[in-house]
């Protein structure tokens, strides 16, 4: 690939002919878009595109961030990690301000825990070199494109007294979700490019075959969210069959990463699996397998979600959010009692949050 090529995405004039293209379309019906990255959601939110749609398009986000469907009975367990004192929690930055349904590791750390924020399982294993005295429990949030490194860490042999808390969400059984729920709620998909990076686009061969809805895999710049959406209308307004489009084609491949997928599922198996504020959706989740439950902290501590965990704090709406049928600007909280420097909800504390990319780029009037 070229420099040019890459410098393209970042072109001025061809970012002008798309807004223009999308301004131009006149819509024979209405259509309900909806992406489900939380990078595409700040590309989106920060270029202004939905202020260029054509009447009667809304493009909507759906729960493409996993900080954001992390169940608080998972955060429960690594909060009831940091009340040991021969442990180390270990997470991502994102995961560090979530609120559970009483705390956060964030408060937590400032209570005393030993709380450290990491910025791959291979640091966090690293911790647990250097402690060895301590057991060092990595939160093991993300999709399909974090599984892939948590699996290769695994595989790697790491000291015994390093374990997982493992939340790992699958992004295709949650496209099936969004479609079986209701009849036309959604009429055609952005993917995700990161995901799709490991599974290819044959991951999503389902929604053609079983679904035939109309599907764009997208980059992560403004360019390539707007040509994404140009062919979702040009085939929503077509004729069937409609068909998987990967328009990310210099970094997604058919098949994916297959070293990647035989990784994960060395270490992984599917289950059903909680989607915060969602409820159980059927094999959309990975745990380990019985040869790695010596890596499992659930079981190794003891740690237990408690009945009573509620993923949604009184007037949190982030649910409603995740699955597209409100907008973030809907929420009475949304910039007053829920902003970035005090999150009331999970999609305001992440970096992929939909919450939060509205309040960054909101309009300052």
């Amino acid at each position: 690939m070229t420099d040019d090529l890459f410098d393209s995405f970042h072109d001025p004039a061809i970012g002008r002919r798309l807004a223009e293209e999308l301004r131009r379309i006149r819509l024979k019906q209405s259509l309900r878009l909806m992406h489900v990255c939380g990078t595409h959601e700040h590309a989106i939110a920060k270029a202004g595109i939905r202020s260029f749609l054509p009447d009667g398009l809304r493009l909507i986000a759906g729960p493409g961030c996993p900080v954001c469907v992390c169940p608080a009975g998972d955060i429960e367990m690594a909060i009831q990690a940091t009340e040991r004192d021969d442990v180390i929690v270990a997470t991502f930055g994102d995961m560090f301000r979530v609120p559970s349904s009483r705390t956060s590791l964030e408060e937590m750390k400032a209570s005393g825990a030993d709380v450290r924020i990491v910025y791959s399982p291979m640091d966090a294993v690293r911790i647990a070199e250097e402690n060895t005295d301590r057991e060092v429990v990595f939160m093991a949030v993300g999709f399909e494109t974090t599984a892939a490194p948590i699996a290769a860490t695994l595989l790697s042999g790491p000291p015994r007294n390093f374990s997982i808390v493992a939340s790992i969400r699958l992004i295709p059984p949650a496209l099936k979700f969004l479609l079986d729920r209701g009849g036309g709620s959604v009429d055609g998909f952005v993917l995700p490019g990161h995901v799709s990076v490991i599974i290819g686009k044959a991951g999503y061969q389902f929604l053609e075959s079983q679904y035939g809805v109309p599907c764009v895999i997208a980059g992560f710049e403004s360019v390539d969210v707007m040509q994404a959406v140009i062919e979702l209308i040009h085939e929503a307004e077509g004729d069937p069959p409609y068909r998987v489009a990967n328009l990310y084609r210099r970094v997604v491949s058919e098949t994916g990463n297959k070293l990647a997928q035989e990784a994960i599922d060395k270490v992984f198996t599917v289950s059903d699996s909680q989607w915060r504020g969602i409820g159980s959706i059927p094999s959309s989740g990975l745990v380990l397998r019985p040869e790695y439950y010596h890596l499992d902290a659930a079981m190794k501590l003891g740690l237990k979600a408690r009945g009573h965990d509620a993923d949604l704090l009184p007037g949190c709406i982030c649910n409603q959010v995740i699955l597209g049928d409100s907008e973030p600007e809907e929420c009475p909280l949304f910039g007053t009692g829920c902003t970035p420097y005090r999150p009331h909800g999970p999609c305001m504390v992440s970096s992929e949050g939909t919450c939060r990319a509205r309040y960054l780029y909101r309009p300052v009037t």
